[in-house]
């Protein structure tokens, strides 16, 4: 009977065409059914595998990760749900290695990569007079972009910074070009999609006098060589760093405009998040990733969070974007992000 009522879900989610992609909290799925689910999933997300060898080894990739969200979504009583998505094939070690490519920063000493051309900056908290913040609800964040299988994390978290600047300091929005700086950004601590910094893609922007648009510089999803000649689209004259470890700073910080931060995104359930608050205590503080924090606020439930727009695309977590809770007990903030933020300056 059980087998039956089981089977039954599953065809009921199949039938949907997997518009919900959350593995359901009281399914049990079983080799069939996942056999089934799985071409679906390949239909929905156009997954094609070079030969059976590699289906069947992605099956199996599939189903340790349909196990680990039912398992965690079946313990309840938790601030944040997760699901299946893009990446539910994906092994957790190949994943990290091209989608977390942050790397070469300093986070205990914030201010050895600061650029020398910032002005000091006077923290004032009490200038936060709003409880929540959302800059898309002010025209300020582009749409939710992918940067697929290069490690680019740290160019989509800068250009997003740089696009809530332009229209905060110029009242338009323009999607920017993150391509420009995996081909022509060649700082000792950026190398393209093999991971770079957030403050050294604010240096090429300030030395190469602006950085060009979207349509004009187009994503590629690799490197390739670098146009000098593109026209720029935005101008910045510096960047500042938020004082690391002080989220009451940092929040003052994202009052103001969009910031790019470093996180920790490499445990399972960071991958696989599919909404709510994240909470998760062991998720660690040695930041990998790059997301741009756009906003904050307070759940119903009565929990502070930052909005965060990743670089996964709008299949992953809330159609892109993750809340993450805020004000924790430990002075890194959750998964690590108050440690390394920082903003362009017009």
């Amino acid at each position: 009977m059980v087998l039956v009522v089981s089977l039954f879900v599953v065809l009921t989610i199949l039938s949907m065409n997997l518009r919900i992609f959350q593995a359901t909290s009281r399914v049990i799925f079983h080799e069939p059914s996942i056999v089934d689910y799985h071409h679906q999933w390949m239909t929905q997300f156009s997954r094609v595998y070079n030969d059976e060898s590699e289906k069947e080894m992605r099956l199996k990739v599939f189903k340790k990760n349909l196990k680990f969200i039912e398992d965690f979504n079946n313990m309840g009583n938790q601030s944040y749900t997760l699901g299946v998505n893009e990446f539910t094939d994906w092994a957790e070690e190949e994943f990290r290695a091209t989608h977390t490519s942050l790397w070469g920063i300093n986070v205990t000493s914030p201010s050895e990569v600061v650029d020398e051309t910032m002005s000091s900056r006077n923290w004032s908290i009490s200038s936060v007079v709003d409880n929540n913040k959302d800059w898309r609800n002010e025209g300020a964040v582009t749409p939710i972009k992918s940067q697929g299988v290069c490690g680019g994390c740290w160019a989509f978290s800068a250009v997003a910074a740089v696009e809530g600047l332009t229209k905060i300091a110029r009242g338009n929005l323009i999607s920017l070009s993150e391509q420009q700086l995996l081909d022509c950004d060649r700082a000792e601590q950026n190398n393209g999609c093999k991971g770079g910094t957030m403050t050294e893609a604010f240096n090429y922007i300030i030395k190469n006098r602006g950085i060009s648009s979207e349509n004009e510089y187009p994503y590629q999803v690799k490197e390739e060589m670098c146009r000098s000649n593109a026209r720029p689209a935005m101008q910045i004259k510096e960047f500042q760093n938020v004082p690391s470890n002080n989220e009451c700073a940092l929040l003052e910080a994202v009052s103001r405009q969009p910031v790019s931060v470093g996180i920790e995104a490499r445990e399972a359930g960071f991958i696989h998040y599919s909404g709510g608050v994240y909470n998760a205590r062991d998720c660690g503080t040695s930041v990998a990733h790059a997301v741009t924090l756009v906003g904050y606020g307070t759940s119903p439930e009565g929990i502070k969070y930052w909005l965060a727009k990743n670089s996964w695309g709008n299949t992953w977590g809330e159609n892109g974007y993750m809340r993450i809770r805020r004000d924790v007990e430990w002075p890194q903030g959750m998964c690590g992000l108050a440690q390394y933020a920082s903003y362009p300056v017009a």
